[in-house]
């Protein structure tokens, strides 16, 4: 996948209330490759210290974050703007999927585009979506669609990240499994020491109790280091080292 040449969307809160929620948002925004956020009168004032903790580390979006007095100062530069919210009375505008939006700002390069998100208890107000070109809303449970501020941005900050590279979680190398032989070894030696001290018991289930052992021991897939470390315990076991 090629790296898009549109700018990555502003992410606009507007008269947000909490500062850990701001931070939380921050953080939301840092793990899909989104760095630009706006403030709009933020109820608290800024900078907030609670916002820095709740980031867990994306303290560089809020150290370039940037107040605004008003919506349309924040995205004055913007040539897309989406209200993130359900339908408004009075407002007729175009509405959209996350995936939707995501897909028209790859699409176009000419200009910023920006996602308005609202106060925490009341969303956004008419107003502010009369400013917005179209609105986004989330496809959502219909008895039960409270979503905070972070979960909102997150949903549109992932769907805008399908179109980008991001690094992928480093791999871990696997430790190579043991061979059959190996394991066989450990399984009898097992055998051997429960058979010394009796616990194939009675006689007639000995073979049903060993395949049962058999089957819970070659489940896993035993690295060979996996299966020295065991038969070290059991060779303790069998010989107990002297205090």
């Amino acid at each position: 996948m090629s790296q898009p040449s549109s700018q990555p969307p502003v992410i606009v809160l507007v008269r947000p209330q909490l500062g850990e929620n701001i931070g939380k948002a921050a953080r939301a925004m840092l793990n899909f490759g989104l760095v630009e956020m706006r403030l709009v009168t933020p109820r608290d004032g800024w900078p907030n210290p609670q916002a820095g903790p709740a980031a867990s580390g994306a303290d560089s979006v809020l150290e370039q974050a940037k107040v605004y007095e008003s919506v349309a100062d924040a995205v004055a530069d913007c040539a897309q703007v989406y209200a993130t919210t359900v339908r408004k009375r009075g407002v007729t505008k175009p509405v959209v999927t996350p995936e939707e939006a995501a897909r028209e700002i790859h699409a176009d390069t000419a200009g910023r585009a920006a996602f308005l998100f609202g106060p925490e208890r009341s969303g956004l107000e008419t107003d502010d979506v009369a400013i917005a070109r179209k609105i986004v809303t989330v496809p959502i449970n219909p008895e039960f669609g409270s979503l905070n501020l972070a979960q909102a941005v997150i949903l549109i900050a992932y769907e805008w990240s399908k179109g980008i590279e991001l690094a992928q979680p480093p791999e871990v190398e696997l430790p190579e499994v043991a061979p059959q032989v190996e394991l066989d070894g450990m399984i009898g030696q097992l055998e051997e020491m429960l058979d010394g001290a009796g616990y194939f018991f009675p006689p007639d289930r000995t073979p049903a109790t060993k395949r049962t052992l058999r089957t819970l021991l070659t489940k896993p897939g035993w690295s060979s280091q996996e299966v020295r470390t065991l038969r070290g315990v059991l060779s303790t076991l069998a010989r107990p080292r002297q205090r």
